[in-house]
């Protein structure tokens, strides 16, 4: 009889541990398998980290530091309209135009949108593209803040126009977004052959059209954005001695702000500005203009760098 039961101890015991094990397992949240089969966690991966941003944020070096994050957990950035730039040509010169695109593919968005050209109200400020028309990105990467931008041959094929500010345009906007630096150009899948100093692959900054840029460029507020007092107003800037002026004006052309600014560099080197500028305007929202200029050194007249038109909200 006590063998009986010592044979029958044997079984119950291991049904025992069986059970406990099982009830373990559901205790943790899983049935065994998912740990078993080595499939990762879902993470967001990691990209470049634009300078000026916490080391510990990952960001697409591609996105406006302005623009809101992924959402949590997904790993991809939600698409999302976000604010980006593209930059015309105005009297010779870069000038900013606002674009509104969606995320994720921010700089993508944002090259198409310029090769698109200067829509009505930019064309009637003046503002002209040497890009030909029908040009198409065919691609983009991001590698170590330089952007590989692969255009159309429709990019090459502009007789008589400047290819300096053909790739101004593309350089200046790639760069507004804070996980690029340079630009390197490709046409149908190849290296740049005919493109003055984007031949040979050669990556590209904006130092390479310092005379493509205005003497004061104003990368913010942009043309047509409506604006509250006091104004914010930051860009670059190479005027003697680093200084220049602003001025904000209504409708009727009369001034309600004209502030001396100065640049952190200038004399042939170029500088940025931040500043903020206090305005009174009378009436309701209506239009106005931002000018930036310098005094003529020999009978002091306006000498006029860029100008934005704006609303003026009261």
């Amino acid at each position: 009889m006590d063998g009986a039961r010592f044979a029958a101890s044997g079984p119950a015991r291991a049904l025992a541990a069986a059970l406990l094990s099982l009830a373990l397992l559901s205790a943790c949240g899983g049935s065994g398998r998912e740990a078993a089969s080595g499939t990762p966690s879902r993470t967001a991966t990691p990209v470049a980290t634009p300078s000026g941003a916490s080391s510990g944020t990952p960001q697409d070096p591609t996105t406006p530091a302005s623009a809101p994050p992924p959402a949590s957990g997904t790993g991809t950035a939600t698409p999302r309209p976000v604010r980006a730039a593209v930059y015309f040509l105005h009297d010779g010169k870069l000038s900013a135009a606002p674009r509104t695109v969606t995320g994720p593919a921010t700089a993508a968005a944002a090259l198409r949108a310029l090769l698109a050209g200067p829509n009505g109200v930019e064309r009637g400020h003046d503002r002209a593209t040497a890009i030909p028309s029908g040009t198409a990105l065919r691609s983009l990467a991001v590698h170590d803040r330089v952007a590989t931008v692969d255009l159309s041959g429709r990019y090459d094929d502009a007789p008589g126009a400047s290819a300096d500010a053909r790739l101004a345009q593309v350089v200046f906007t790639a760069t507004r977004f804070p996980g690029v630096e340079r630009v390197r150009f490709r046409v149908d899948g190849r290296p740049a052959a005919g493109l003055g100093p984007a031949a040979g692959g050669r990556p590209l900054g904006r130092g390479d059209f310092e005379d493509l840029s205005p003497a004061v460029l104003v990368e913010s507020p942009l043309l047509g954005d409506t604006v509250t007092a006091p104004l914010r107003v930051h860009g670059t800037a190479n005027t003697f001695e680093a200084e220049f002026r602003l001025r904000v004006s209504d409708g009727s052309g009369r001034a309600v702000a004209d502030v001396r600014v100065a640049a952190t560099s200038g004399s042939g080197t170029r500088g940025t500005f931040d500043v903020t500028v206090p305005y009174r305007a009378a009436g309701g929202p209506g239009p106005g203009t931002l000018t930036a200029y310098v005094l003529s050194a020999e009978d002091g007249h306006r000498i006029v760098l860029d100008t934005v038109p704006l609303t003026l909200a009261r």
